[in-house]
């Protein structure tokens, strides 16, 4: 799909909002689950216990969060893939009661002309990007507080475990916490400077209540083991929309980091860009991505000729920080790599 960045991210906006609106090749879901995919103690259907996210459920059977979006497909009766309920049947290969395997006309997503530069990114896209990992700025690596034990005295936590905490800002019952752990320092490939920290989502817990400020809460989410002194910051709340906008001036930045320490990256997948709130990047700017052009011989004139940049992608912020951010490839007709060119429309 060549076009606009507009036109792209809201047929993005149309395969989040709405279930029929997904295009299976394009999101490499041609086909069903492979049977050798499913752990073998697979059941089908599977039914959905309180707590589940098609994110988890992926991750538990697949080891691989991101085929959320197969499952998805292959059970569309769910209208919002935020919402699955408890009793809710999954199945994973296309199969249904009788044997019969399920053959769906191919769903089209169907793109209304753009105008002006307009519309939200839906919640989900940036909550599903950002639910492993995060980038922040390195003076919060401590963030707010941190975990010190369990109710029951274990080393590690997991979901529904009671927990205790030790918060350095004021926090009431109900408030949810991300639990994250630093990683790796962001390097800017052109200067060498540390632009920002890499950290892993855990988990998310919500607080229960405070005595002697020490803090109760309770695991919702766990997405790995959770430990003592792992650090807490506030989640980000899951009703955050961004709107699509063009940069305010000509940007040149360029890639600097691959989600899960990639070497190349594709559509809807996450990557770290030189250019920050510095810059005038907000969350939902869009932004082009491109490959430098080779240099060739030029067998008549003996010159050595360097091609045109040839674009690549697409992409849109999701989170700023100062001298870099977070995004997400919205678009690509060629995998991106680290030191790939990021433009602003026009360039």
């Amino acid at each position: 799909m060549k076009g606009s960045p507009i036109i792209l991210i809201l047929a993005m906006l149309a395969l989040f909002a709405t279930a029929p609106a997904v295009v299976a090749d394009q999101l490499d879901m041609q086909g069903v689950i492979a049977s050798d995919e499913l752990k073998a103690d697979v059941n089908q259907p599977y039914i959905v216990k309180k707590g589940d996210t098609l994110w988890d459920i992926a991750d538990h059977f697949f080891k691989d969060p991101w085929k959320w979006l197969k499952i998805w497909e292959r059970n569309l009766y769910i209208t919002n893939p935020d919402l699955i309920y408890p009793g809710n049947k999954i199945w994973f290969d296309g199969t249904r009661p009788g044997g019969l395997s399920s053959v769906s006309p191919q769903p089209k997503v169907v793109i209304k002309p753009v105008e002006r530069l307009e519309g939200e990114i839906d919640a989900s896209i940036m909550m599903t990007a950002l639910m492993r990992q995060d980038f922040i700025n390195p003076d919060e690596v401590q963030g707010v507080g941190h975990l010190i034990a369990s109710g029951d005295d274990r080393l590690n936590f997991a979901v529904h475990d009671r927990v205790y905490m030790k918060l350095n800002q004021p926090a009431k019952a109900g408030e949810l916490f991300d639990v994250f752990r630093s990683t790796d320092e962001v390097i800017e490939p052109a200067t060498g400077d540390a632009v920002g920290v890499l950290v892993i989502h855990l988990g998310q817990i919500r607080v229960i209540s405070q005595e002697d400020g020490t803090y109760r809460g309770v695991v919702e989410k766990s997405f790995e083991e959770m430990s003592r002194g792992d650090r807490l910051k506030p989640a980000r709340d899951p009703n955050l929309k961004i709107l699509p906008q063009t940069a305010d001036s000509a940007l040149t930045g360029s890639v600097m980091y691959i989600r899960d320490d990639g070497r190349e990256a594709g559509q809807h997948q996450v990557l770290g860009i030189s250019l920050g709130i510095k810059d005038g990047i907000k969350p939902g700017t869009v932004l082009s991505i491109y490959q430098s052009g080779r240099a060739v011989d030029d067998e008549v004139s003996g010159d050595v000729v360097l091609l045109p940049k040839e674009k690549v992608g697409d992409l849109i912020v999701l989170v700023p920080q100062e001298r870099a951010s977070l995004a997400l490839i919205t678009n690509s007709t060629a995998p991106t790599h680290i030191g790939d060119a990021v433009l602003s429309s026009g360039q």
